[in-house]
């Protein structure tokens, strides 16, 4: 049986623009333009269903076309949808993407409908929520909708998977629903009510987290690769070296995929390096959807790079 993944999240139309470098502030460049499906948490649920997980996808878009294109998209990868809540009052979440030759990213977004997702939208997928193995869920939605979710799971006996991106501080007491969280250094920052530019050792951060009641902490650094913090240990690990086309979508792979690993019964060992693979795979094309990988071709990478994959101690 597969294993069985609830995303609670987003949905974003795209709007891509890929360019030589990007504008400096009052500039004007060309770039060629493409509209695409993403979101956050519709990426990690699509990313999950091409690795061979049940995939189910809890969120708001509004009635209009890119609404539909987020359909279509569920409907084609095999997302369940069901509990996904249809809109008049806001449009579908837009995100504005620029892009450079080197991969080099500036996004902004409009959350729309999104923002209309509620906790009697979690109520009413409760029982959906509490057959899972996991739920996953991120911050392109309220904030109080996210840890909301990852209380009814976590009081469900179900494992929570937190993806605090995009990063903005949560209450004190959300800490202790969330099994794993999975911020970038920016976000491990702005969760602690740190400046981004203080300068401070990313394990120390990450143990603070756990004084906090979060159960364990998997931080990813891009290039660098990440660390990993739980009660007893951290350890540092490393990134497979790829050719980057474009990291849009990197961490949508990395959170996808180790929801599926966990959700299958690996160890957080084996899952990190499993999402790592994903995460290395995505970056090597252009765009998120396209990019996200399959199973096949994650199983591959590992058979044929896993070996580089040493981690170190911090």
């Amino acid at each position: 049986m597969a294993a069985k993944i609830v995303v609670v999240g987003s949905f974003n139309a795209g709007l891509t623009f890929k360019s030589r470098r990007l504008p400096a502030e009052g500039e004007s460049i060309l770039g060629d333009y493409s509209v695409s499906e993403g979101g956050k948490g519709s990426n990690q649920a699509v990313q999950v269903a091409r690795l061979g997980g049940e995939s189910h996808m809890v969120g708001c878009v509004g009635r209009d076309s890119y609404g539909e294109m987020a359909i279509n998209l569920w409907r084609r990868e095999g997302v369940d949808y069901s509990y996904v809540r249809i809109s008049d009052e806001d449009h579908t979440g837009v995100a504005v993407i620029l892009v450079d030759e080197r991969g080099v990213n500036m996004i902004v977004i409009d959350p729309g409908a999104n923002y209309l997702l509620s906790k009697r939208d979690v109520d009413e997928a409760r029982d959906l929520i509490l057959s899972a193995d996991v739920l996953l869920t991120v911050l392109e939605i309220p904030v109080e909708t996210a840890v909301y979710s990852c209380k009814v799971a976590k009081e469900g006996g179900v494992m929570t998977i937190f993806n605090p991106a995009p990063a903005q501080p949560i209450l004190p007491d959300a800490f202790k629903y969330i099994d794993i969280m999975t911020p970038n250094e920016t976000e491990l920052k702005t969760l602690l009510g740190l400046p981004p530019d203080k300068l401070a050792k990313v394990g120390d951060l990450a143990s603070k987290l756990i004084q906090k009641g979060v159960g364990k902490v998997v931080v990813t650094l891009g290039e660098k690769g990440g660390y990993v913090r739980d009660g007893r240990r951290g350890y540092a690990f490393p990134a497979f070296k790829v050719n980057t086309i474009d990291p849009t979508g990197a961490g949508d792979a990395f959170n996808g995929a180790l929801a599926v690993a966990l959700a299958e019964g690996m160890n957080l060992d084996e899952a990190v390096k499993f999402a790592a693979a994903a995460g290395a795979l995505t970056v090597t094309k252009l765009e998120v959807i396209p990019a996200l990988p399959y199973r096949k071709e994650v199983e591959r990478f590992l058979e044929e790079r896993g070996r580089e994959w040493k981690v170190g101690g911090g």
